[in-house]
């Protein structure tokens, strides 16, 4: 099939599709169940391996697990013979937000279709400084998926401080102290930090340790972090893995490593130095974890990716600004040069996103600058004064990748966005992150089992983040529930064509009702934001 075919599929299906097997119209009145999944092979996401059981749903919840009379009776009868049966996915790190924000966008069918039924959105610090309208757009338009808001340190920050780069006064940190206290009280279940990006950037660990500290005044935060370096920009991926730990041991608050890798030719090969950080820091009594996406690519800005921090300072139209200023473009040229070789050079760049002329988009930067005759490095800063681009990074190692993927506090993640199918040049990761997974790292190269893939996916993230009732197929917890085919579940999108929808699953049940059935998105959305103390 191809995926234009496939898309089409995706169209919402008629008000009261019938997606089982109904058990009779004499017995309406008499049953058991509103749905009962049937002869699938359980993975309950405890990490436990595969087992024969049926699983009963009613109302938003999981009320039998286990072997059910024939006898039984539901509105919605699944066959799941031959197929898998698992807790809903939980994305740790989605860039849903804003989209999901939107009439257009909240359905999140690309996030469903992968077996995601639940998204953790403002990472790297990003987001709102005040949660209380972003929560109330993505009510309002009822998403597809259930949602839960961190609170960012950047969105703190440039809310008090703007782009600025130096220290806080001790008002102004006193001012994000207190935002972030309002966010934790609103509902927030943790904080997110970027420091990697303006304007976390320009913070010192002093500084995120003062908010961490705020989020550890209630109980079960965390704090997950788009590290300080991830490369050899600064200070080093191992010193930036070493500075979240810090965070954590200062102020007890969960420590968690986001989309963790070993980015470009000089850190290859320093994920084992990186795991046995971690394992000590988990010896000593610390709640140290990270979470990855799988792919050897990543996704950024290109200014992020190439330009020195103390030339961001202020945005995008100052960083124009001096661009096309003679002697301060020369000295960020000449800063760029060592951030293109940790990229892997301009062959590795492919071109993302470009509002300024979308024709760039899905071509890397060495291509472009031939195209016009110039130096990739020019071609680039040319790119930035017009807006900047969004950028995939060809910069991992597979080795570091499956190193990493074995570790058992290792979560998985998508850093996916949610975007406008069809537009940009997007990272396949937005449509196939999780099928990717189970396709490639369990069934064919076989670098982890299918349970630990699963529980990496679902229990893990609900067990470190503190997620009230999910996570597991058990009874009592939310009925967020996949069946999907171990034969045929599998990732579509590629880098050359990212919009394409993941394949396999069969079923996804968001708290109790079918979001996907037999493959086809249903017309109603069930997603809920979930948020502290309800």
């Amino acid at each position: 099939m191809t995926n234009q075919t496939h898309s089409l599929r995706r169209r919402l299906m008629a008000a009261g599709l019938a997606i089982g097997l109904l058990a009779g119209a004499g017995h309406a009145q008499a049953q058991d169940y509103d749905v009962l999944i049937r002869g699938g092979l359980l993975f309950d996401g405890t990490g436990a391996e595969g087992r024969a059981a049926d699983v009963a749903i009613k109302g938003d919840r999981i009320v039998e697990v286990g072997e059910t009379p024939a006898t039984a009776t539901a509105a919605t009868v699944v066959d799941a013979t031959g197929k898998y049966v698992s807790p809903g996915f939980i994305d740790t790190h989605s860039h849903a937000a804003p989209g999901i924000e939107t009439p257009e966008l909240a359905p999140a069918i690309s996030v469903l279709t992968q077996g995601i039924t639940t998204a953790m959105i403002n990472p790297d610090g990003g987001g709102p400084a005040d949660l209380r309208p972003q929560v109330a757009a993505i009510e309002a338009n009822k998403p597809g998926v259930n949602v839960i808001p961190m609170i960012g340190h950047n969105g703190v920050r440039r809310e008090v401080m703007g782009l600025e780069n130096r220290k806080p006064t001790a008002a102004e940190l006193a001012r994000m102290q207190g935002l972030v206290r309002e966010a934790m009280t609103f509902g927030a279940l943790g904080m997110s930090s970027g420091p990697f990006y303006v304007p976390g950037k320009y913070s010192d660990t002093a500084e995120i340790v003062a908010l961490a500290k705020v989020a550890a005044e209630f109980p079960n935060a965390f704090h997950t972090s788009h590290i300080r370096d991830e490369s050899s920009y600064d200070i080093g991926v191992l010193a930036s893995v070493a500075e979240l730990i810090e965070v954590s041991r200062q102020t007890g608050v969960t420590g968690v490593v986001s989309h963790m890798k070993m980015l470009g030719p000089t850190v290859w090969g320093q994920s084992d130095d990186a795991i046995k950080m971690i394992e000590a820091a988990r010896a000593e009594g610390l709640s140290i974890w990270a979470d990855q996406y799988p792919y050897a690519a990543s996704s950024t800005g290109l200014s992020a990716a190439l330009i020195p921090g103390w030339a961001q300072e202020g945005g995008r139209e100052a960083l124009a600004k001096r661009l096309q200023n003679p002697e301060q473009r020369a000295l960020i040229r000449e800063g760029m040069v060592e951030n293109l070789a940790r990229r892997a050079g301009a062959n590795a760049i492919m071109i993302s996103s470009y509002s300024a002329d979308p024709s760039l988009e899905g071509m890397r930067l060495d291509e472009i600058a031939r195209r016009d005759l110039k130096d990739p490095l020019d071609t680039a800063i040319d790119l930035l004064i017009k807006g900047g681009a969004g950028i995939v990074s060809f910069n991992m190692n597979e080795d570091d990748l499956e190193l990493l993927m074995k570790q058992p506090w290792m979560m998985t993640s998508s850093d996916g966005a949610l975007v406008t199918f069809g537009e940009g040049a997007e990272h396949p990761r937005a449509y196939g992150a999780y099928p990717r997974k189970l396709r490639r790292y369990v069934m064919d190269r076989q670098a982890i089992s299918m349970a630990q893939a699963i529980h990496s996916s679902s229990g893990l993230p609900a067990q470190v983040f503190a997620i009230p009732d999910r996570g597991l197929i058990k009874p009592g917890y939310y009925a967020d529930v996949l069946v999907f085919d171990p034969e045929t579940v599998r990732d579509v999108a590629t880098y050359p064509k990212p919009h394409a929808y993941s394949v396999g699953m069969d079923y996804v049940f968001v708290n109790g009702k079918a979001a996907l059935a037999e493959g086809e998105v249903t017309p109603e959305r069930h997603g809920r934001v979930i948020l502290r103390g309800r």
